[in-house]
């Protein structure tokens, strides 16, 4: 049987179409095909096809993954690969549902949540928390194991992350120091691999999520193109051993760094293996060159903290770390119509992801305030302290 060799650019002609409902799509895809790579699985051409069709608006996701149920229980030849394909394709199809909304429920059943629906129809397991304890050899380190949690304290260990970070004041944080934060946080939810199988997955989609909630709108490459980078980036953040190897936080910041900076670092997983012979060590000198992308394809990435808009940022500026009614809002950037604040100010700034609400769930509040997301706190800083 032929290799397949799709990669993630063979959706590449719609971004070239600039049609912004079909190149959210096609992020959204490459982003939950992109995923499988820590696994070493690929989708099949039937899932491609797919995949076409519904960023051509033909067909919806849900009924992709109707059909993908259907074509592999009426398969009566199975291939040699058949059952890596189809985990492929059904977790893709999975992500790709999950990622098309923004719901996120930040506790230990909605980590489970993620998961469950990840893998549903695929693991038995799908949502169970293991009840063994685990050990896997990692290439990047040679063979050694990262010593993950015991069985016995999972449940405890991750409400005890997430309610931490729940808990977390980004008030005075930089930009890098809110990056240097995220990165913690993901590694440690990540060791706890509360999961028999799908840690690094669950945890990639429970990632994008979380930052979706704080205003970061991650929906570019970053993960599509690195996923194994990323597990390995984890695995260092948190490895260690008795011969002095110590846990090493610049991988995956790199990582976040090009995810939320738009930076450019080289993310290389020759980098990170222990004891690299010497034409593998990473080099001393910064790399900010950008990696090469396919002719007339432009780059999505960018600096999420950043904005052009003057009046998103006086906004910004006028809330600061406290929470403001809209009059309050209105007289702190000297304005007194309320629909032109309202068009050119707060709603953009609410849909940047720069500003939210006290209480999202109601928007009539009578006691509605507003403040800014992580997003925006990291831009007043930066501008506070510069």
């Amino acid at each position: 049987m032929e290799e397949r060799k799709y990669t993630i650019h063979d959706f590449d002609e719609y971004i070239r179409q600039g049609e912004p409902d079909k190149v959210e799509k096609t992020y959204l895809w490459r982003t939950a095909i992109g995923l499988q790579q820590v696994d070493g699985l690929k989708p099949s051409d039937f899932l491609v096809e797919k995949v076409k069709e519904n960023i051509d608006g033909i067909i919806s996701i849900d009924e992709i993954r109707h059909q993908l149920k259907t074509y592999y229980q009426s398969k009566v030849n199975r291939e040699p690969n058949d059952d890596e394909t189809e985990e492929a394709d059904r977790v893709s199809a999975n992500i790709a549902k999950l990622l098309s909304t923004d719901n996120l429920n930040f506790s230990v059943f909605g980590y489970r949540q993620v998961h469950r629906n990840i893998f549903e129809g695929v693991f038995k397991f799908a949502g169970k928390i293991r009840e063994f304890d685990i050990t896997k050899k990692e290439w990047v380190l040679r063979g050694d194991t990262v010593n993950y949690m015991y069985a016995a304290d999972l449940h405890l260990a991750l409400e005890y992350d997430i309610e931490q970070e729940r808990q977390f004041n980004y008030g005075g944080l930089t930009t890098d120091e809110i990056i240097k934060h995220i990165c913690k946080f993901v590694a440690n939810l990540w060791q706890i691999h509360a999961f028999a199988e799908g840690n690094t997955r669950t945890t990639a989609v429970f990632t994008i999520q979380y930052l979706r909630s704080i205003g970061f709108d991650v929906n570019n490459d970053v993960f599509a193109e690195n996923s194994w980078y990323f597990r390995n980036a984890l695995v260092r953040y948190v490895y260690k051993n008795r011969k002095g190897v110590q846990p090493e936080p610049i991988f995956l910041e790199r990582f976040f760094r090009n995810l939320l900076l738009g930076e450019h670092n080289e993310l290389k997983n020759r980098y990170m293996i222990i004891n690299p012979p010497e034409e593998w060590k990473m080099k001393n000198t910064p790399e900010q060159v950008p990696e090469q992308v396919p002719e007339q394809v432009p780059e999505q990435a960018g600096n999420l903290f950043r904005t052009d808009n003057k009046n998103i940022m006086r906004l910004v500026m006028a809330i600061g770390i406290n929470q403001m009614s809209v009059k309050e809002m209105m007289d702190g950037v000297g304005l007194k119509q309320r629909p032109n604040f309202l068009e050119y100010s707060l709603n953009p700034s609410l849909k940047e992801g720069f500003v939210k609400m006290l209480y999202p769930d109601k928007p009539n509040h009578p006691r509605q305030k507003y403040l800014l997301t992580v997003k925006g706190l990291g831009v007043y800083n930066d501008y506070k302290n510069n």
